[in-house]
């Protein structure tokens, strides 16, 4: 297998001093490395150094014709399969959260779709600033991963958080990102979490669905290297790094972005829990329990909303398309009905009345339901840990499937 691929951003602090081991020990673990500066990194390490251990050249202006001529900054972002920043200082990240390109390593970080993994160095009083939590809560709702810092005793004499954390701990931090690329080429489209169907301007028809699972599922797609759309109903889980989220909130939302991005998707995975009814009308503003008698009820008349899922399994052509079915009790024989009803290639199914499977909750108890009545039963699992399982069956059916 080729070596995947780090982007290792240095920014100027005085924790620079421990790239060149970082880059040593990324080496050792099979990975190729490419090393960029910011113009301050030169203060701290020098391109020597990091070309040396590294073995490709080091790259630091924007616009450097001799540079240019050789690999440009856009070639560098597609070339990343995974963007490491270390040390990315107060300053640095500043520049990422307000999307800033002024020089190399900023614009590299803007155009590359790779995930991106910071190591944050600088001064505690920096570090606790509220404009630096709010650039990192930018940041991490983006998807972007931050690894430290620590604490301890820092350069400039102050006690407290802000040394950027060790390379040995960096290095495991972004080994899950730099596994087998099993789904290279493939364009993985995920829903997850629930709809809301309002009833006027207040309120809504929902569920409790918390979305953790399909998040699962397009985080681990993303590492194996897919390219992943997350089509999300309201969820409080962060972006997934690597993962392209379109946010929509009803049903027939859900269905708008779904079809819009069909077309190029190889594997569609349904996690969602999509309302099966909306009202039939929305009362503009809000309904007041003052404009009714005491005691007086309220009809509400619903509609069906459209089977997403049906719709996309009657034209699915070579595509893998896995449905979910969130069940109360045993599970198995309504997975059955739906599969046979809907045509997917396989139903993930849970009884949501378990304690170990319910919304909300950090593990599930699945069952695998297969055409032709097959039932694959898993223990009770992390979410990530379901994902990684859905995922090695779908790799095997695409690669049935060709």
């Amino acid at each position: 297998m080729e070596p995947s691929r780090v982007l290792l951003a240095v920014s100027g602090g005085i924790a620079a001093y421990k790239v060149p081991e970082l880059v040593r020990l990324l080496r050792r673990s099979g990975h190729a490395v490419r090393c960029i500066l910011t113009r301050e990194a030169h203060e701290f390490v020098t391109p020597l150094v990091l070309q040396t251990l590294s073995g490709a050249p080091v790259r630091s202006q924007l616009f450097d014709p001799g540079e240019e001529s050789e690999i440009d900054h856009i070639a560098l972002a597609d070339w990343a399969q995974l963007l490491l920043v270390a040390p990315a200082t107060a300053n640095l990240l500043a520049k990422l959260a307000l999307g800033l390109a002024d020089d190399l390593v900023s614009a590299v970080a803007l155009a590359t779709r790779a995930p991106i993994v910071v190591a944050p160095a600088m001064n505690v009083n920096m570090w606790r600033h509220p404009a630096t939590q709010g650039h990192l809560a930018v940041l991490r709702e983006r998807g972007v991963r931050v690894v430290g810092p620590e604490s301890g005793e820092l350069a400039c004499g102050w006690e407290g958080e802000g040394r950027m954390s060790e390379p040995a701990a960096i290095a495991g931090a972004i080994a899950p990102w730099l596994g087998p690329r099993s789904l290279a080429g493939e364009v993985v489209l995920v829903t997850a979490g629930a709809t809301r169907e309002p009833l006027d301007t207040v309120r809504f028809l929902g569920n409790r669905s918390s979305g953790k699972t399909g998040f699962a599922v397009a985080a681990e797609a993303a590492r194996r290297g897919a390219e992943v759309v997350l089509i999300a109903g309201p969820s409080a889980q962060p972006t997934p790094a690597g993962v392209r989220r379109v946010d929509v909130e009803t049903a027939l939302a859900m269905r708008d972005a779904v079809f819009a991005e069909l077309p190029r998707a190889t594997i569609v995975v349904k996690a969602a829990a999509v309302a099966d009814f909306r009202p039939a009308t929305t009362v503009a503003g809000k309904l007041r329990k003052e404009d009714l008698p005491e005691g007086a009820g309220l009809a509400l008349e619903l509609v069906r909303n459209p089977d997403i899922l049906a719709e996309i399994c009657r034209d699915k052509g070579r595509r893998v398309v896995v449905g979910f079915a969130a069940e109360s009790g045993d599970p198995v024989e309504s997975a059955r009905r739906k599969l046979a009803r809907k045509g997917c290639d396989l139903i993930v199914a849970n009884d949501v009345s378990q304690p170990d499977a319910g919304f909300d909750g950090e593990r599930n108890t699945v069952v695998f339901v297969w055409p032709g009545g097959d039932v694959e039963r898993l223990p009770s699992l992390p979410k990530a840990a379901v994902a990684g399982q859905l995922l090695d069956r779908v790799e095997k059916l695409r690669g049935a499937r060709g």
